[in-house]
């Protein structure tokens, strides 16, 4: 050790002067996260000194630990403390990257909580990283189930979503494309596929209306979604199935048939037909008074009770193929016809005109 060469500081400075060279705006550089606090990250740059991180983007760092080795961008090489500033958006979104792909490969559940919504989804951050979450991929409790056309009230209900937490999958990640999308539905099939499997047609369930649409109303039945077609909410005729049920409302239904996503329930099949009291009376050559209420080419449809509806098939008009119904009947009139058949399987009775 007598023998050893000394070596002056500014040898030290040449030989190691790569190391020690002063950064410049833009560079980038990496180092170990030294100090995590609420309104500063603190970095050892190694004999470039140390980088500060900036309250403005504290919130890019909340997912780093102390001893964390990061990669930045140099945003000023000398601040008045002597520090160097930092951008860590590109670490942070690396690593944000990094976290959502292990997750996406493991199919992981994950919790978010989206910042705006449009008309298409909802508009999420998670891990740093922006994404996506789009209306097809919300499950029946929160899908927003109205007519095409009521697109502010759309827009309403996944509003009503923002801030709420959603327990969803990572649908599709692609850094080099900047593509997060997430889906609510893949993160609830492992546990509707057991509610399902539960489910048999004829059971009676309970559920919450999520829409009401021109054809019918969806429910919520345990996560399941459910539709009522507007065939199988009443007995009689239906013309707006809004007069019958309303969102938020909870209905009684019966399971008419079960496919993979989606539930045919009925209300009418809770109570019984009244179509088929009220034809007990009735017998073939028998007269009844009816009220017109409908006029088609091939016929009248009839009301002969609040129930019962028949046809005056245009055949039985009189001779010949070109008779008119409109020439023969008067909306709204009352007539009397005379019973030709009843077919109670197909609910079907028809007339003629009593003669």
């Amino acid at each position: 050790m007598a023998n050893a060469k000394k070596v002056s500081f500014d040898e030290l400075l040449t030989e190691n002067a790569e190391l020690v060279k002063k950064t410049a705006v833009g560079d980038t550089v990496k180092g170990i996260v030294t100090s995590v606090k609420k309104h500063e990250i603190l970095i050892d740059l190694g004999m470039q000194g140390t980088g500060l991180v900036s309250r403005k983007e504290a919130s890019f760092a909340r997912n780093l630990n102390i001893g964390d080795e990061v990669t930045a961008s140099v945003v000023d090489a000398e601040m008045p403390d002597g520090t160097v500033l930092l951008s860590l958006r590109k670490a942070v979104k690396d690593k944000g990257w990094d976290e959502i792909q292990a997750k996406f490969d493991n199919a992981e559940i994950v919790e978010i909580q989206p910042f705006d919504a449009n008309r298409g989804g909802l508009l999420v951050e998670y891990e740093g990283i922006r994404g996506f979450l789009p209306v097809s991929q919300l499950s029946a409790e929160h899908y927003p189930r109205v007519g095409s056309a009521d697109k502010d009230e759309i827009l309403q209900r996944l509003n009503s979503l923002v801030g709420k937490t959603i327990r969803v999958r990572i649908l599709d990640a692609n850094k080099k494309e900047n593509k997060l999308i997430f889906s609510e539905k893949e993160a609830i099939k492992d546990g509707l596929a057991a509610r399902f499997a539960e489910l048999k047609v004829g059971d009676v369930v309970k559920g919450v209306v999520t829409g009401v649409v021109d054809f019918g109303v969806f429910v919520n039945v345990d996560g399941i979604e459910g539709l009522i077609h507007i065939s199988e909410i009443s007995w009689e005729r239906v013309n707006n199935p809004a007069d019958y049920v309303k969102v938020g409302e909870t209905v009684e239904a019966k399971i008419i048939a079960i496919d993979k996503e989606r539930l045919s329930l009925s209300m009418k099949q809770l109570v019984e037909d009244p179509w088929l009291s009220e034809v007990e009376g009735l017998k073939k050559g028998s007269k009844v008074e009816g009220t017109v209420t409908r006029i088609t080419p091939f016929g009248a449809f009839v009301q002969i009770s609040p129930a019962v509806e028949a046809l005056v098939h245009v055949s039985e008009l009189g001779e010949g193929s070109d008779v008119d119904p409109e020439k023969v009947f008067t909306l709204n009139e009352r007539k009397n016809f005379k019973v030709l058949d009843i077919d109670k399987e197909g609910r079907k009775i028809s007339l003629s005109i009593a003669r």
